[in-house]
């Protein structure tokens, strides 16, 4: 699939569901109110969609929510799409995790030929942790990684940065993570869906975040990619890795080769831009995924050249209506 900028699509993020057992700050409010599962795809439909897109020359597939491990027997999904990688129609199939289940999990998503997951932390002290997540438990992600480092798992931290939240435990965290054999990916809070906070109070430009690294460690650009947006650097003093995604202040858009879609068939091309379009449909008007086929190259063919993310200074608005959970992460 090739987009009108030249760009070859060949990773899809799906997301499974839009229910999670955390409600972060900046991702959620307290007080959610999710789909009904009436809207929601089958696990069937998520199947066959996936697999439509893998016949179209997708090659990496990351799951996501919410939380996915929450869905209902998504193991037999992820066992399902499986088959992908063993014809080696699919080089990567994994998924974006707060952890929380990892511990059931784990073993499982390695015998499903899962390589790598990605888990959001934003913080290794356990009340903040709390107080950010609002529901989560810090010791049982930490039980959840164990497992994953004992089934084979490779382990990619993903935190979001927050001023006057963890903001100065950045070193610390990067320390952990290396000496644990994880990357770690620093991550700037996306204008999102509306939430409790204000985003202005939340903001951390990572560029002030790396200058301050930059005082006590020795950061060298090195060409790794994980077929996300981070770009990462190598810490001389960790001899571990470290990714930054930076949507505000240096965005990705040049060599974007993703599309999202929702856990109710809504594709959409771009995470900071509402166009999209609507693959439950097709997928349901005919057994056969020709009308499928054509809703897709039809949305890739208005993939737009980038993002308009900003954070509104007037009042922290968010900048696209829907939430992180709701597109996926």
């Amino acid at each position: 699939m090739i987009d009108p900028f030249g760009r070859t699509v060949d990773y899809l993020r799906v997301s499974v569901t839009d229910r999670c057992d955390f409600r972060c700050v900046y991702c959620m409010a307290e007080d959610m109110t999710f789909l009904p599962k009436r809207d929601l795809l089958t696990l069937e439909e998520l199947d066959r969609l996936c697999t439509a897109f893998i016949d179209k020359g997708v090659r990496k597939l990351r799951l996501t929510g919410g939380e996915p491990l929450v869905r209902k027997n998504i193991m037999s999904l992820i066992r399902n799409l499986s088959r992908h990688l063993n014809s080696g129609a699919l080089d990567e199939l994994t998924l974006t995790t707060n952890g929380s289940q990892l511990a059931k999990y784990a073993g499982e998503l390695a015998d499903c030929g899962v390589r790598r997951i990605n888990v959001s932390i934003d913080t290794l002290d356990r009340e903040k942790f709390k107080k950010i997540t609002r529901w989560g438990q810090l010791g049982k992600v930490m039980e959840g990684l164990d497992a994953a480092r004992k089934a084979g798992l490779a382990v990619k931290i993903n935190a979001v940065a927050l001023k006057d939240v963890n903001e100065f435990e950045i070193p610390d965290m990067m320390r952990w993570a290396h000496g644990e054999g994880f990357d770690l990916t620093l991550i700037e809070t996306m204008p999102l869906g509306e939430i409790d906070e204000d985003r202005t109070d939340q903001y951390l430009p990572l560029s002030l975040v790396r200058r301050r690294l930059e005082e006590d460690f020795t950061l060298t650009e090195i060409p790794y990619k994980t077929g996300g947006p981070a770009r990462y650097v190598e810490v001389a003093e960790t001899g571990g890795r470290l990714g930054f995604i930076t949507p505000l202040t240096h965005n990705f858009c040049e060599s974007c080769n993703r599309v999202r879609v929702t856990c109710t068939g809504t594709l959409f091309m771009c995470l900071g831009q509402e166009d999209a379009a609507d693959l439950r449909a097709p997928l349901r008007a005919s057994e056969s995924n020709e009308l499928l086929s054509q809703a897709i190259d039809e949305a890739i063919g208005r993939k737009p050249k980038g993002h308009d993310f900003v954070i509104d200074r007037r009042g922290g608005k968010a900048a696209v209506g829907r939430h992180m959970s709701m597109t996926g992460g």
